[in-house]
């Protein structure tokens, strides 16, 4: 589920097709606009699971999203850690509060007089893998052993 109003949610759709192909698996995008089509877009995702692009639409309504696909039987995923908190499955991505140290960081280098042009860009370092038990047992799912033992944190 992505929303085609957010650009980073296209970005990231693309490379999940491309990942999924590698794997030699089929993606069936389901494109959101406004919060109105949630329902009947996990009610249209012709899948055993949904993995859910986390943007300011799909975060804000994360619970709803989440109860709609479980009542479907369908597992969700996400990069934000939110959504198991919420009670999907799992989810892997980086550590906003790492992120956000790391932003503190910078400001401290821009008031101390270094000058923004040259910062470098850098990307996340950490990430982290949440699983939810809790509700991988009501869907029926069993979590492989090597992936709960890479799991930063496990909801039970």
């Amino acid at each position: 589920m992505w929303n085609a109003n957010a650009p980073a949610g296209t970005l990231a759709l693309g490379e999940t097709e491309k990942a999924a192909a590698g794997l030699g698996v089929k993606v069936h995008p389901v494109e959101i606009r406004q919060a109105e089509e949630l329902d009947d877009a996990i009610v249209r995702a012709q899948a055993k699971g949904l993995i859910v692009f986390a943007d300011l639409l799909t975060f804000s309504h994360r619970q709803r999203i989440v109860q709609t696909a479980s009542q479907r039987g369908l597992a969700t995923a996400s990069g934000a850690r939110e959504f198991v908190g919420a009670g999907g499955v799992l989810s892997y991505g980086p550590s906003f509060p790492e992120m956000f140290r790391h932003a503190a960081m910078y400001v401290d280098k821009l008031l101390n007089g270094a000058k923004s042009a040259e910062l470098p860009v850098e990307q996340p370092t950490k990430f982290e893998l949440v699983l939810n038990l809790k509700t991988a047992k009501t869907l029926g799912l069993t979590m492989p052993q090597t992936l709960l033992g890479r799991a930063n944190q496990i909801i039970e």
